[in-house]
Order: C-alpha cells, then structure tokens, then sequence
C-alpha cells in the first residue's frame, strides 16, 4: 500500500470527519484521480513534419517516465483557423493516474519535486475551480526526477490536475493541505 494512502486512511479521514462533521464515512472526500498535460501548442505547427514528431515523441516519453503510465497523445476536435490548427492535429500529451500509482505520484510532488522549484514558496490556494478540483501548472519538466536535464530538447510545461469528491473547495482545500500540498499563506506572493 502506498504510504500517502495508509496515512490518508489512518488519520486524514478521521481529522475530516472531526472537521466538517461528517455523519458517513462515504461523505469524507477524497482523491479520485490525478491528471498530467503537456501542451505543446506552437511545437507542433504542421502535422505530419520530423520535427513535430521528434517533439511529440519525447513528450511522451518523458510524460511516460514521470508518471510511471503509457502517456496518450491528445488530438484536436476541431479546426481553427486563427491558430493554424487542424481537426485531428496532435497538440498535447495527457496521462491520468488513478489508484496506487495516483497515490505514489502525489507523495512524489509533495515531499520531492515542489521543494525543488527555485525560490519556492508554496502554491496559490487560489487555484481551485468551485467544486473541489485543484489544478497546478508546473513550468518545466525538469524539476522531476527522472527527467535528465541533458536528454531534453526544449523545456515544456506540465499541468497536474487533481480531481477530488470534495463538494466545496475548502474540504479540498483542507483535505489537500492534510496530505502535505503546501499552500501559501494569505500575504504572500510568489
């Protein structure tokens, strides 16, 4: 069992229910699912040219290495012209993590990868979306660990959303900051 979810089961639960006075066990939130994206926008400008797919490939594979899960390539639904972007254009690569490895990859950004962001502070608490759901966007990839900082060709963005059962934002809130997220506080800017 992955250490962030036992400490979740042994002791998050319970300071939720003390909190919010939860009257089931079924009411206390909890993670659902975590979900990368790499966007690669202007990297991918023609379809079907060598340096789109040398840049799609490696953001697979380096998506794929931070995840510990086969990354998919993510197509766009619709054309639009003032972007140059046609239907079925690959422009992104997406993973979503669930269960144990969703757990294992939390405990990871938490404890090793945000301590090492220069001139770290905490992230925004502001960046919830008004039902419990937090997204964080990271600005490089090489922050993690397994990245190897000369292997890349070009230093790419990474969203991390995490989708909780929280109704309200501050249970995920509470429920994130109880698993070691580390918000910044009210007066601070980063």
């Amino acid at each position: 069992m992955p250490r962030l979810k036992d400490f979740y089961l042994s002791t998050v639960v319970s300071k939720l229910i003390k909190e919010f006075n939860y009257k089931n066990i079924n009411q206390v939130p909890k993670v659902s699912k975590i979900t990368l994206n790499i966007g690669l926008g202007k990297a991918v400008t023609t379809p079907n040219s060598p340096p789109s797919d040398k840049t799609l490939e490696a953001a697979v594979s380096e998506l794929t290495a931070i995840s510990g899960q086969k990354a998919v390539v993510t197509k766009a639904r619709r054309s639009i012209a003032a972007f140059k972007l046609r239907e079925g254009m690959s422009i992104g690569v997406m993973v979503t993590l669930r269960r144990d490895k969703m757990f294992y990859f939390l405990d990871k950004l938490v404890n090793i990868v945000l301590p090492r962001v220069r001139d770290f502070r905490g992230v925004s608490p502001k960046a919830f979306d008004g039902r419990g759901n937090y997204t964080l966007g990271l600005k490089e990839q090489i922050i993690f660990p397994e990245i190897d900082y000369d292997k890349i060709d070009k230093v790419k963005g990474l969203n991390v959303t995490i989708v909780t059962t929280a109704r309200t934002d501050d249970e995920a809130r509470f429920l994130l900051s109880e698993l070691g997220m580390p918000f910044r506080k009210a007066g601070q800017q980063n």
